[in-house]
């Protein structure tokens, strides 16, 4: 299938499939017009690909964790390969950090707010 059919049927953007190719994600071969040509798979391994992105997983570690994608099933089941598992134990771990920093930023900021420091409120802040 043309790129254009592949947009279509995944409802990714062509600039999205071609930076997906760009990055090792994705594969096309070209005809003898030089146009990109998708197999039947595209569809399943771009769903798979928006999944992990969903995920919050960036492309440099979706093109290690999609060999170890199962070919059946759903989009991100995936097989549980040792590397597999190391990626993500380590991506989860990332992420903590990540929340940890954020929820002591949170704080901080919050404190600077008269309301909160009053009441040591952490909950949702509305307008």
């Amino acid at each position: 299938m043309l790129i254009g059919e592949l947009a279509r049927r995944t409802g990714v953007s062509r600039r999205s499939l071609r930076y997906y190719e760009q990055q090792g994600l994705l594969r096309a071969e070209r005809d003898v017009h030089g146009y990109r040509r998708y197999g039947p798979g595209s569809v399943r391994t771009v769903a798979r690909i928006r999944a992990l992105l969903g995920a919050g997983l960036s492309t440099d570690v979706i093109r290690d964790v999609l060999p170890c994608v199962a070919e059946g099933g759903d989009p991100i089941e995936l097989e549980l390969c040792p590397d597999l598992v190391r990626t993500i134990r380590r991506e989860l771990a990332e992420m903590d950090a990540r929340i940890d920093e954020l929820q002591s930023s949170r704080s901080t900021l919050a404190g600077f707010l008269p309301e909160c420091r009053q009441s040591g409120f952490t909950g949702t802040l509305r307008q």
